[in-house]
C-alpha cells in the first residue's frame, strides 16, 4: 500500500461530513473527509498530547489486534465453508523504512470491510473509548500508566502518538468482499476509499513523526516485540538486513521470525523458567509487576487439559477498568473465546490465564461452549487445582500467602458463602486479626485459633466492627481478655456475608461476643471476682429502672452484665432477634437503616454507674448521661444513625462538669 499524502492534503481543505447520516457507500464514493465521533476525537487528543511516556505500547497494541484478527480467521475457517485466500500463512509482518520514515504492519487475519472500518475505526460502536474517557476523568490525573490502554479496547488509536498519518488497507475473508483503505492524521477526521488488495488481511502503514522515526529501525522493532509480544501464538516476521556471507557479496534483506510463539501452557514445567513465566504473564495482562502466584496444569485424565493461571500482583492491577473477567479458552491452540467466565466460580474472578483442551470439537460455537458438559468437568478440575495450590502456599510459604491474602482474601471469604461444595477447603485458608494480634496484619487461621483455644472451649468467638481499631476497643472483649480467650475480628464488610457459610468449623460453632446467650468456658472467675465495690442490689435495681424510663422502647431490656469489667455499658442482641452480621448486611445493602433494638447491659462495678445511682432520683444531668451512654454504645457498635447529634449533649455535659 502506498502513502497517499495528497489525499489528506485535500481532506484538510474540505469540511468533514457528519457521520450521523453517512453511509459507508457515501464515504467511499464522495471523496469527502468524515468527522470522528466526539468520543474518539477526545480520546485522540488525550493520547496525542503525551499521556503516555511509553510510546512503544502502540506497536504492542497493533500486534495484539493482528493476533486477534488471525485468531478470528482461524475460528471462521473452521466453522465456515468458503473463505478467501484459505491457504495464506497465518502470520504478522513488520517492515520499517528508515529513509521514508514509515513502518508497515501486515497480517493475514480476518480482514475488514469498509463497513467494519466505519464501525471500528471511526465511531464508538465497538471500542471502550467512553469507558476510557470516564476513567481518565475519574482519575483526576493527566498521567496514567501505559498498561491501562489495553484494558479498554482502544489500543489502535495509540498509533497516533507516533504517527503523522496512518493508512489502513484491508481485504476481508469473505469471498465477495472488496478491499478498502482508511486514512487519517488523527486530527478530527478520516476518509475511506476503494483499494486494490487481493490478499486477505490488513496492512497498516504509518508515516512516523520525526521524533519517533526510530520505530522504522529493525533493532527497535525487535526490542519491542521481545518485550511485549514474544508469546503471540503466530509468527511475527521482521524485515531486516542480513550480513553478507562473504566480503564480495552484497548484504541482503529478508523477513525473519523474531518471536518465540510457543504455547507456554503446553510446555512441561521443568522446561519453563521464572523469567519466561513472568514474561508470558505480562504479555497476557499488561501488568508489569510479578504475579503473586501461578498454577501450571497439564493432565490427560479425566480430560486432556492444559492450563496456566496467575494470581495478579495486586487486586487493582487493572488500574481503572477491565470489568470483563474470564480466562482465554483455546481448543487445540485455537483461541475460541478471549474472556470465558465459566471455568472458575465468581469468587475466583481475579485469576487470569489460559485454558487449552483437546476434548472440545474445533468447530464448537461460542454459544454451545457455555452449555457443554466438558466445560463443567474442566471447571471442576481447575477449581480443585487452584484450591490445592492455595493450600500448598499457605502451608509452605506463610509470607507469600500473606501477600496473596492481603490482596485477594475478600474473594475467598465470598467463596465460603457461595461455594458450598468447597467451603470446607476454603475455611482453613481464611485469615483474621484477633484479640491476640499486635496489628491489623498479624493474622490467625481457624486451625491455629483452635490450637490456642481453651481445652473446654466449645465455640469460636468473634466480634463485628468497622475496623481493627474499633474491634480492639470493643467493650465486648473485656471478659475475654481477662480470661485469655481469643476473639476473632470481623472488620470487613464482606465478613457479614461470609458468615452465611461460616457457621461452624471442625465442630465448633461460631459465636458473636455480643450474643446474649454465650456458652463460655469454665473459669475461676466466680471465686476470684472481688465484688466488694459492686453496687448493692437495691440501688442497682433502681438505676436499671431509671435507664428503662429514660430510654423507653429504644431498648428491649436493661439488665446486669456478667462480662463487663471496665466499660459501664454494652449492647447485646436479644435471643430471637436478627444477629449483628445480618443487621450489618441489611444496612450495607440499604434494606434497613433503622437502629435495631438491643439489650443494654450495665456494669454493676462501674464507678460511673455507681455515681448515677448515688445521684438524685431525677436530674437533667443524669438523664443526659444515660442518653450519652446509650449513644456511645451505639457508636461502638457502628450503628449510630447520626453521631453528630451527640455534640450538643456532650458540650452541655462538659459545661456541667466544669461547674461542679
Amino acid at each position: 500500500m502506498g502513502y497517499h499524502k495528497s489525499i489528506m492534503d485535500e481532506a484538510t481543505t474540505n469540511t468533514p461530513t457528519d457521520t450521523s447520516t453517512l453511509t459507508t457507500e457515501d464515504a467511499l464514493q464522495s471523496g469527502q473527509p468524515v468527522a470522528f465521533q466526539a468520543e474518539i476525537q477526545q480520546l485522540l487528543d488525550i493520547l496525542i498530547h503525551s499521556l503516555y511516556s511509553e510510546t512503544d505500547i502502540f506497536l504492542r497494541e497493533l500486534i495484539s489486534n493482528s493476533s486477534d484478527a488471525l485468531n478470528r480467521f482461524k475460528f471462521a475457517s473452521l466453522t465456515e465453508d468458503n473463505v478467501h485466500d484459505a491457504s495464506a500463512e497465518l502470520a504478522i509482518w513488520l517492515k520499517g523504512d528508515p529513509d521514508a520514515g514509515t513502518l508497515t504492519i501486515r497480517d493475514s487475519g480476518i480482514g475488514l470491510t469498509a463497513d467494519d472500518m466505519v464501525q471500528n475505526l471511526g465511531t464508538i460502536a465497538r471500542s471502550g473509548a467512553k469507558d476510557f474517557l470516564k476513567a481518565v476523568k475519574e482519575s483526576g490525573s493527566d498521567a496514567i500508566s501505559a498498561d491501562v490502554i489495553g484494558q479498554f479496547g482502544v489500543g489502535f488509536y495509540s498509533v497516533f502518538m507516533v504517527a503523522d498519518e496512518v493508512h489502513v488497507t484491508s481485504r476481508s475473508y469473505q469471498p465477495d468482499a472488496q478491499a478498502a483503505t482508511w486514512v487519517s492524521s488523527g486530527k478530527g477526521e478520516y476518509r475511506i476509499e476503494p483499494a486494490e488488495q487481493d490478499a486477505r488481511g490488513t496492512t497498516i502503514t504509518i508515516k512516523l513523526k520525526d521524533e519517533h522515526k526510530d520505530f522504522a529501525q529493525p533493532y527497535r522493532l525487535r526490542s519491542v516485540v521481545k518485550t511485549h509480544s514474544d508469546f503471540v501464538t503466530f509468527p511475527i516476521y521482521l524485515w531486516e538486513q542480513q550480513p553478507a556471507a562473504e566480503e564480495v557479496d552484497e548484504p541482503t534483506a529478508e523477513y525473519k521470525i523474531v518471536n518465540q510463539q510457543q504455547a507456554v501452557w503446553r510446555t512441561p514445567q521443568h522446561e519453563v523458567d521464572d523469567a519466561t513465566y513472568k514474561s508470558f504473564y505480562q504479555s497476557l495482562t499488561y501488568d508489569m509487576q510479578d504475579p503473586l502466584m501461578r498454577v501450571h496444569l497439564m493432565t490427560d485424565a479425566p480430560l486432556q487439559l492444559y492450563a496456566l493461571l496467575f494470581v495478579p500482583s495486586r487486586k487493582d492491577y487493572r488500574i481503572m477498568g477491565g470489568t470483563e473477567m474470564g480466562l482465554k479458552l483455546y481448543v487445540r491452540k485455537v483461541l475460541i473465546q478471549d474472556k470465558f467466565a465459566d471455568f472458575l466460580p465468581n469468587y475466583m474472578r481475579f485469576i487470569e490465564g489460559v485454558v487449552d483442551t483437546e476434548d472440545l470439537p474445533l468447530n464448537v460455537s461460542r454459544q454451545m461452549v457455555q452449555n457443554n458438559a466438558i466445560i463443567k468437568k474442566i471447571a471442576d478440575v481447575l477449581v480443585k487445582k487452584v484450591l490445592s495450590e492455595f493450600e500448598k502456599l499457605a502451608k509452605g510459604d506463610v509470607e507469600k500467602y500473606q501477600n496473596v491474602w492481603q490482596e485477594f482474601g475478600m474473594y475467598l471469604k465470598e467463596g465460603v458463602a457461595t461455594d458450598y461444595a468447597n467451603k470446607t477447603r476454603l475455611m482453613p485458608l481464611l485469615r483474621f486479626a484477633s484479640s491476640k494480634s499486635e496489628s491489623s496484619t498479624d493474622l490467625v487461621s481457624l486451625p491455629r485459633y483452635l490450637e490456642r483455644a481453651k481445652a473446654d472451649q466449645d465455640e469460636i468467638y468473634y466480634v463485628i466492627a468497622d475496623s481493627f481499631e474499633s474491634a480492639a476497643r470493643s467493650p465486648h472483649l473485656e471478659y475475654f481478655r481477662k480470661h485469655d480467650i481469643e476473639v476473632l475480628y470481623f472488620s470487613e464488610d464482606i465478613d457479614s456475608y461470609m458468615l452465611f457459610g461460616l457457621d461452624a468449623f471442625e465442630g465448633k460453632t461460631l459465636k458473636n461476643v455480643d450474643d446474649a446467650e454465650l456458652n463460655l468456658p469454665e473459669t475461676d472467675s466466680t471465686e476470684s471476682e472481688d465484688e466488694s465495690d459492686a453496687l448493692e442490689q437495691d440501688s442497682f435495681d433502681k438505676i436499671i429502672t431509671r435507664f428503662k424510663d429514660v430510654l423507653g422502647e429504644r431498648v428491649v431490656d436493661v439488665r446486669e452484665s456478667k462480662l463487663l469489667t471496665d466499660s459501664p455499658v454494652r449492647l447485646v442482641n436479644p435471643k430471637d432477634a436478627a444477629n449483628t452480621s445480618m443487621q450489618r448486611l441489611q444496612r450495607l445493602m440499604g434494606e434497613d437503616a433503622s437502629v435495631p433494638k438491643k439489650i443494654l447491659e450495665l456494669n454493676r462495678s462501674s464507678s460511673l454507674i455507681k455515681s448515677l445511682a448515688d445521684g438524685p432520683a431525677e436530674s437533667t444531668v443524669s438523664d443526659a448521661v444515660i442518653e450519652q451512654l446509650f449513644d456511645s454504645a451505639l457508636l461502638a457498635e457502628g450503628i449510630h444513625p447520626d453521631p453528630a447529634s451527640m455534640v450538643a449533649r456532650i458540650q452541655s455535659l462538659m459545661e456541667a462538669a466544669v461547674k461542679a
